[in-house]
């Protein structure tokens, strides 16, 4: 099977071309994807079966075999926490939820003062693990 790169897809048109490690560039129609891929993204190594078509060779079965690397991934890698920096923050963050705990066993809501910044806290932990 051949392989190469996507060339350029455009999602919104359904097609594309792959260049070829060896050959000339090849039409990709959006019935040739994998199930459950509606797009490519330029770069993305693939495999393909090609036929020849109206208008020169297409691109049959394809099959990503490596996606590029997501800038945004990479972004969201460099902006977190490193393991040692959350360790202590995490900690704290469990000793005002014990806290808070305590007055609900006693049948009370923790005063607005304390529940505030506790729910805070919450999201930006929520935030920092979701990246």
């Amino acid at each position: 099977m051949p392989s190469g790169k996507v060339k350029w897809y455009d999602e919104g048109k359904g097609f594309g071309f792959l260049s070829q490690e060896s050959g000339p560039d090849v039409y990709v129609h959006s019935d040739a994807l994998p199930a459950g891929t509606s797009a490519l993204k330029p770069g993305t190594r693939v495999e393909f079966g090609i036929a020849q078509g109206r208008r020169g060779e297409q691109a049959l079965q394809v099959k990503v075999l490596e996606a590029p690397a997501s800038v945004s991934r990479n972004q969201s890698q460099a902006r977190r926490k490193k393991p040692e920096e959350m360790g202590p923050i995490v900690e704290d963050l469990i000793r005002l939820l014990d806290d808070m705990g305590e007055a609900y066993r006693h049948g009370r809501h923790p005063d607005a003062r304390s529940a505030k910044p506790t729910a805070a806290l919450l999201r930006a932990l929520a935030d920092e693990l979701e990246l």
